[in-house]
């Protein structure tokens, strides 16, 4: 009945905003796994229903949606997994069909930044839980008929790929966790691998500046939130130079 004023500018309007908080509410606090399966079904609704809202408006959306999913891939409750993981899965295939099959990188860097943040928020644990939820999204993946002949399945592959890199890295860290030198220097050294994304170069670099907060080493924390006031500032730059020759904003997959 409201679907009009929902989708107005994009998915970005005061109801929207409403309607989307309600349906995130009921990932962020615990549920029954009877409740989740409704949840899960009127989210499935609602990424059909909305797409503009997810993969053109502002990217909170999509990016609160990926960080809470992952979050379920984790699960201790399996059909909680299963269910994360076909929605995650729904989410990267609505976004392809969304481009005409060119690409899903809004909801691939999004959930790149959501592992990220989740490491560094240390939520994303049961990491064997979660290596089963990728494998389930590859397998879709590879058994999804209409997407064969398209570029879908190798991209959800290099997607998954790129999340396991993340989980080694993390892994070596909590070798060293107790060695705040060599932690951090590990997390440079993924910030760096990360530096023509420019907002999963400034998770690491939040995530560095934390660390040496709780370390007492403030004059290194503000060199790491001076690099990210300059990679802002270097992103800003660039594009507004891109806008005066016509680029879009979907352009950059909406990192910012």
């Amino acid at each position: 009945a409201f679907q009009t004023q929902l989708s107005s500018n994009d998915g970005h309007n005061p109801l929207m905003k409403k309607v989307f908080d309600i349906h995130l509410a009921f990932l962020k606090s615990g549920q029954s796994e009877a409740a989740l399966k409704h949840v899960f079904a009127s989210l499935r609704a609602f990424i059909s229903k909305f797409p503009s809202a997810l993969f053109k408006g502002r990217v909170n959306m999509c990016a609160a949606l990926c960080y809470e999913i992952l979050k379920c891939c984790t699960s201790k409750v399996s059909s909680t997994r299963n269910e994360a993981s076909a929605l995650l899965y729904l989410l990267m295939r609505n976004n392809f069909e969304f481009t005409k099959r060119r690409t899903f990188l809004r909801t691939h860097l999004q959930i790149i930044i959501a592992v990220s943040q989740l490491i560094a928020d240390v939520a994303l644990s049961g990491g064997t839980r979660f290596q089963d939820s990728l494998l389930i999204i590859n397998n879709f993946a590879n058994s999804d008929r209409p997407m064969k002949a398209t570029a879908f399945p190798s991209e959800v592959k290099d997607l998954t790929k790129r999340i396991r890199t993340v989980l080694m890295a993390t892994a070596q860290m909590k070798e060293h966790e107790k060695d705040p030198e060599m932690l951090v220097d590990l997390q440079y050294s993924l910030a760096k691998s990360y530096a023509s994304t420019p907002e999963l170069r400034k998770t690491w670099l939040d995530s560095m500046a934390k660390i040496h907060v709780k370390n007492g080493d403030f004059s290194e924390a503000a060199m790491c939130y001076v690099h990210v006031a300059a990679l802002v500032a270097e992103f800003l730059h660039r594009k507004s130079k891109y806008l005066l020759f016509g680029r879009h904003k979907e352009d950059d997959g909406g990192v910012w």
